[in-house]
C-alpha cells in the first residue's frame, strides 16, 4: 500500500523528520504537557526546515510538495505521543495557513502567509461559538462596516492556539438575516484591542492551548476581509474536507502507535510461565485492532490521492473522520487493556493516548453531525459542490 503513494524521496523525507522530532521535540514534550505551554523556539525551528510550508506557494516561501508530505508529517507527529503538541501545529499549518492561502490577497499572504511558513506568526481559527457547537451556520459572532472598517462583536471557543498565537482567522455574520450565506471571513491581529482570550482546562491535548475568545468592539480594516464578504461558509465547508482528513489520518497513527508499543510490551511482558503475546485471547484481540486500523490507514490514503489530484472528497473525507477516530478509541482503549494496571499508569504511554484520542470523535465536528452530513449525501441524494 504504501508503494501506492509514497515515493522513495517521501520515505526520506520521513527519516529526516523522524530525527528532527527525536532531537528537537521530544526532549520537552513532558514539559510541554506539564505546564500547557510550547515553548516559541520550536516553531522557528520547524519553519527552518520547511515543515510548516510543505504544500504552500514558493512565492511566499512553501515548497509547494504534494499531500503525501503532509500525511507523513501528521503520521510522525502523531508517534511522539503528544496529541496537544500535533494539534498545535497542524491547527497553525492546515487550518489558519489554508485560509490565508485559499482566500487571502497578495499582502495579507505577504503579512501572515509567508511569516507563518517561516514560523514567525503563530495562527488559529475560530469558527466554534459557545452557543453553536457544530452549527456552524447559527454563529452570532457579528461584523458591521463603518466606512473603510468593521466592528466585530462575540465570542469563539474551544479554539486551539487561542492564548498563544499572533494572528487569528475569525468567522463572523457580516448580513445576520441571510443566515449562512451572510457569513464572511476575516484576518485579525492578537493585539487589536477588544480581543481577549480565556485558556481552557482539558482533559487532553494538555500541551496545546485551547482557549474561548472574546471580541468587543473590535475594528478591523476592511483589507483584513479574507475572499469575498458573504462567501464565508463555502469556504468553511470546503475545507472541513481537508480537516476532517488530517482527523482521520491523526487517528489511524496514534492507533498504529498504540499497537506498536502494546506490541512490544506485550513480547516482554510474562505471565503464568509465558510471554502475553502467546495467548489466544490477547493475539487474537490485537489481531481484531490491527485489522481496523490498517483498514482506516489504507481508506485514508485513498482519500488523500483523491485531495492531492483536486477531487471534491467531503463525503470520503467526513466518512475517514468519522469511522477512523472511532477506530482510534476502540485501539486506545484496547491497547490500554493489553498493560493492565501499567496502561493507567501516566509513566506509560496508553494513559496519555487515550486522553488524547478521546477528542477525536468531537473536535472538527462531532461524530452524530458527520453522520447526518454523510446521511444527507447518501440518503437524501443530496450534492454539495466546492466554492466558487
Amino acid at each position: 500500500m504504501n508503494q501506492m503513494y509514497f515515493t522513495e524521496e517521501h520515505q526520506l523525507f520521513r527519516t529526516s523528520l523522524k530525527e528532527f522530532l527525536k532531537k528537537e521535540v521530544v526532549p520537552h514534550i513532558d514539559k510541554w504537557e506539564k505546564t500547557g505551554t510550547i515553548e516559541r523556539f520550536i516553531w522557528e525551528k520547524f519553519g527552518e526546515m520547511g515543515y510548516l510550508g510543505l504544500p504552500y506557494p514558493e512565492a511566499y516561501g512553501g515548497l509547494e510538495l504534494d499531500i503525501f508530505y503532509t500525511v507523513i508529517l501528521l503520521e510522525e507527529l502523531q508517534k511522539i505521543n503528544s496529541g496537544g503538541f500535533a494539534a498545535a501545529i497542524w491547527a497553525h499549518v492546515y487550518l489558519a495557513m489554508t485560509h490565508l492561502d485559499k482566500e487571502g490577497s497578495d499582502t495579507i499572504k505577504k503579512n501572515y502567509l509567508a511569516p507563518s511558513i517561516l514560523g514567525q506568526k503563530i495562527g488559529c481559527l475560530c469558527i466554534t461559538e459557545p452557543f453553536g457547537g457544530s452549527d456552524v451556520a447559527g454563529m452570532r459572532t457579528t461584523a458591521e462596516k463603518k466606512g473603510d472598517t468593521y466592528i466585530i462583536n462575540g465570542s469563539k471557543t474551544f479554539i486551539t492556539n487561542g492564548v498563544y498565537s499572533d494572528y487569528l482567522i475569525v468567522a463572523v455574520k457580516t448580513a445576520p438575516e441571510l443566515g449562512n450565506k451572510g457569513i464572511s471571513i476575516f484576518v485579525m491581529d492578537r493585539e487589536m484591542p477588544g480581543i481577549s482570550s480565556t485558556k481552557l482546562d482539558k482533559l487532553g491535548w494538555r500541551a496545546s492551548d485551547t482557549a474561548e475568545i472574546a471580541f468587543d468592539n473590535v475594528v478591523v480594516p476592511a483589507g483584513n476581509l479574507m475572499g469575498e464578504e458573504g462567501k464565508g461558509f463555502p469556504y468553511i465547508m470546503q475545507h472541513f474536507a481537508l480537516e476532517r482528513l488530517i482527523m482521520g489520518v491523526n487517528a489511524h497513527a496514534r492507533a498504529e502507535f498504540a499497537l506498536d508499543y502494546a506490541k512490544q510490551y506485550m513480547s516482554e511482558r510474562s505471565a503464568f510461565g509465558k510471554t502475553i503475546d502467546k495467548y489466544q485471547a490477547l493475539r487474537h484481540k490485537y489481531v481484531d485492532l490491527y485489522a481496523d486500523m490498517e483498514i482506516c490507514k489504507s481508506y485514508n490514503y485513498m482519500v488523500a490521492d483523491m485531495i492531492n489530484n483536486d477531487l471534491y472528497a467531503v463525503k470520503e473525507a467526513t466518512i475517514s473522520k468519522l469511522k477512523s477516530t472511532k477506530m482510534a478509541d476502540e485501539v486506545a482503549y484496547g491497547c490500554l487493556q493489553f498493560l493492565g494496571g501499567y496502561g493507567y499508569m501516566e509513566d506509560y504511554p496508553l494513559a496519555r493516548l487515550l486522553r488524547d484520542s478521546r477528542l477525536g470523535p468531537i473536535g472538527g465536528g462531532t461524530s452524530e453531525i458527520l453522520r447526518e452530513i454523510i446521511a444527507k449525501m447518501v440518503v437524501d441524494n443530496r450534492s454539495y459542490k466546492p466554492a466558487t
